[in-house]
């Protein structure tokens, strides 16, 4: 027992580690003359408590491992804030570049139940904050799910469009030609998806300017958080996607008219509650939240549509659900891989990217935290070991008896609270 406890505790909390069977020998190295001599330590799966080496599952999702979700949003949070005050690699002098955080919507595809400031929705209820009405359609049979569907698939690309259109639109108010802004100035980004009630992807972004460089050097004079709001707010009226025709209808895939665009102060700006702290958080948040949080649809894929009757899905999701894998059986549509995302309502593209130039990366960050646990750790100077292994997929989760064992123990130090700055 003892030894199991050691085994999950090392876990650090996941509920859904993935199980190994193999082995790993480290044997004594002559570095002079090359040869392997005797063997030093010799680890098996099977002479392991738990029957086998359990490893993090390291999923990002919420709902599919809070621990190990925790991890990921904490790192999220370090790789955002390090893109707005530096450190881990990021000069500090980001801190003075112009940058703001900006919110692109959806359009509307249909009224849905909300709470507006007038406290009544349009069908006359005063919703509280926790209703299931909220996000659903008004009359399902006039919502358009075909587009609602089809805009998610298209957001990745909608984005990257605009992108384009925010260098173009900097440079003209700059003066400068495209070409030439490349030698002033770079936009720097990191944006992360959320799901709205309603089901539709839409997006929350921390973008900076700096010099030709990134945050390496500082922008030109001109380079302001006003123009950068202005150029923002141009850009994202401007950018559409062409979609498919459908049923005779050509889909274009434009931002919703609902924009916001904050200026982003320091920790010590006093009298504004948008500071670097405050966005990173906020991002970090929804790095860890999929369609399933906000929507109450599935968190893992479908292999058939029949899958839905064993399955507790609201009606409006089911829709959406139902809608994306209709539409995946079309040929001219078979690039969007609609039924293999369509547990995502459609919208495959990562839930968290960045430029390279924003900051460090989640890789460095996990990479640092491996390389100062085997610091902790006692160990044969590399060099004078010659390490064989051999390990082979051999399941996930828990037992029983382990998973209640793991609910028991305490949680691994850092998995509780506020991120920390370290």
């Amino acid at each position: 027992m003892p030894a199991l406890l050691r085994q999950l505790s090392g876990l650090g909390g996941c509920i859904h580690p993935i199980r190994l069977d193999g082995h790993r020998i480290e044997y004594a190295l002559d570095t002079a003359t090359g040869e392997i001599g005797a063997a030093l330590r010799h680890m098996a799966s099977e002479s392991m408590a738990a029957g086998h080496l359990l490893v993090r599952c390291n999923n990002r999702r919420t709902t599919r491992c809070p621990a190990c979700a925790e991890t990921y949003r904490r790192d999220t949070f370090h790789l955002i804030t390090a893109g707005l005050r530096g450190g881990k690699g990021t000069p500090e002098d980001v801190a003075h570049h112009p940058r703001v955080f900006a919110t692109f919507t959806a359009p509307g595809f249909g009224p849905v139940h909300n709470r507006p400031d007038s406290g009544r929705c349009r069908c006359g209820t005063a919703h509280p904050a926790d209703s299931p009405e909220l996000g659903t359609p008004l009359d399902p049979d006039t919502y358009d799910y075909e587009a609602a569907v089809l805009w998610n698939a298209h957001a990745g690309a909608l984005w990257r469009r605009f992108t384009i259109y925010l260098r173009r639109e900097i440079a003209k108010r700059a003066g400068l030609s495209q070409r030439a802004f490349r030698q002033h100035a770079r936009v720097s980004f990191a944006k992360v998806a959320e799901y709205q009630r309603r089901g539709a992807v839409h997006f929350h972004a921390v973008i900076r300017l700096d010099g030709p460089d990134g945050g390496s050097t500082p922008p030109p004079a001109w380079a302001t958080a006003d123009l950068l709001t202005d150029a923002i707010r141009a850009a994202a009226s401007t950018a559409r996607v062409t979609g498919p025709t459908v049923h005779g209808r050509t889909h274009t895939f434009t931002f919703g008219r609902q924009l916001d665009v904050r200026t982003i102060r320091g920790n010590d700006f006093r009298g504004s509650e948008l500071t670097d702290r405050a966005v990173a958080a906020y991002i970090a948040k929804y790095a860890t939240k999929g369609a399933e949080t906000a929507t109450g649809t599935l968190d893992r894929p479908l292999r058939f549509l029949a899958e839905l009757a064993h399955v507790q899905l609201s009606g409006h999701a089911e829709r959406m659900i139902r809608t994306a894998w209709t539409l995946g059986a079309r040929k001219d549509l078979e690039h969007l891989r609609l039924r293999a995302w369509a547990h995502m309502l459609g919208f495959r593209g990562h839930f968290s990217t960045k430029t390279r130039r924003y900051s460090t990366t989640l890789g460095a960050l996990r990479d640092a935290r491996a390389e100062y646990r085997r610091a902790q750790a006692p160990q044969t100077p590399e060099e004078t070991t010659y390490v064989l292994s051999h390990w082979v997929f051999a399941g996930t989760g828990l037992t029983l008896a382990e998973a209640w064992l793991t609910a028991s123990l305490e949680p691994a130090p850092g998995t509780e609270g506020e991120p920390t700055h370290g």
